[in-house]
């Protein structure tokens, strides 16, 4: 059992808006998708914007793909890996260094398409509720139009632009972990999405995207087989956390709008998919935590793992969770996963409390404050 108080906590308030996704709000290309579990450019700029530019950053809990994108603009190599086909699509999308001139063309190629009529009829009634119909219909026609296009870069855009336009005229929101519907007065579509193609070609001849060296992959944290050995400098990424968010939940409107049928693994508050009898192989005893935080944590000792295998000696980790509170426990996410990362052989590891936050369930019962941190290990 590694000692405890080789861990050292350090108070570092000033990172708790970075830790969020608010910062990016107003960044041209990352202000494409709003995903409010992520966190901010300004974070990874902090983290490693004093390095040498000749190492590889990787996020293996990429999301919407900030890290990435990040790397691009101030010129690292970078790797990301994503499990959600939904969020590798934005990932991809936002990284591509596009050409501002073929884009211009193909915004007046999809202005130009004429209205084909569609039928909604089969959509999930989540969907049908979440839009005016008249915008669904359009969306929808876009859609269809979007898949003819035979320029893969050009596809990326002309989509992205349209989930970024949809987002913004959906009488749907988000509540924590509850869809929750409000209906609004909304544009009409077409004239919308054509103006939100507009803005993002403004973004893309703004922001110069450096054509460093970058690999996305749609995969597993627990698996990085991908990723050779000793290869990694520097890891900064945020797991799902805790008995938080149920992502394929959440973003259960865009998944079924956008990719249709295709199968969505699930992310639940727990990284795997299976419950196991017993955890005895942890480098800690977790016997008495509650299952879903049990699944959590086995799940993250492989993936921290794998971090361990492909970052190179020198190398650092930045690991960003919370503290998970159920009815009767507060279950300390934060000082488990940097004993465990301990057991694996990480070194100099420290807490770097960010944020304490109040949890509630229902927005009605309180459950108590939870520490957000950054765990900085090296290897």
């Amino acid at each position: 059992m590694p000692n405890e108080s080789s861990i050292i906590f350090k108070e570092r308030l000033d990172l708790g808006e970075l830790v969020t996704f608010t910062p990016n709000k107003k960044r041209p290309i990352h202000n494409w998708f709003y995903f409010k579990e992520g966190f901010s450019r300004d974070l990874i700029e902090y983290l490693i914007s004093r390095t040498n530019k000749d190492i590889t950053v990787l996020d293996p809990f990429m999301g919407v793909g900030t890290t990435p994108l990040t790397c691009r603009e101030l010129g690292f190599r970078s790797i990301g890996i994503e499990v959600n086909p939904f969020f590798y699509f934005i990932a991809k999308a936002k990284t591509h260094i596009y050409n501002a001139g073929e884009i211009k063309k193909w915004i007046k190629w999809i202005s130009n398409k004429k209205y084909r009529p569609v039928d909604i009829k089969q959509l999930p009634p989540i969907v049908k509720k979440a839009f005016n119909p008249h915008n669904l219909k359009d969306i929808v026609f876009f859609k269809k139009i979007i898949k003819e296009v035979d320029d893969d870069q050009a596809r990326d855009f002309l989509m992205m632009g349209l989930i970024n336009a949809a987002s913004k005229v959906t009488y749907a929101y988000k509540d924590g972990a509850i869809i929750k519907f409000r209906k609004k007065p909304t544009p009409p579509f077409r004239r919308f999405y054509i103006r939100t193609l507009k803005k993002m070609l403004r973004d893309i001849e703004e922001v110069r995207l450096r054509n460093v060296e970058m690999k996305l992959f749609l995969g597993d944290a627990r698996r990085m087989d991908m990723i050779g050995d000793d290869s990694i400098d520097i890891v900064i990424t945020s797991p799902p956390y805790l008995n938080k968010i149920e992502y394929t939940k959440v973003y259960e409107i865009e998944t079924a709008l956008f990719l249709g049928k295709e199968r969505i693994v699930p992310l639940r508050s727990y990284i795997g998919l299976l419950h196991r009898k017993n955890y005895t192989n942890l480098p800690i005893d977790i016997s008495d935590m509650p299952k879903s935080a049990q699944a959590y944590l086995y799940d993250l000792w492989l993936v921290i793992r794998e971090l361990y295998r492909v970052v190179k000696e020198g190398g650092v980790v930045y690991l960003i969770v919370a503290e998970g509170l159920y009815r009767d426990r507060k279950v300390p996410v934060d000082e488990l996963l940097a004993k465990i990362a301990e057991a694996e052989g990480f070194q100099n590891i420290e807490i770097w409390v960010v944020n304490k936050r109040l949890v509630t369930i229902n927005r009605t019962i309180k459950l108590g404050v939870a520490r957000e941190s950054i765990i900085k290990m090296d290897k």
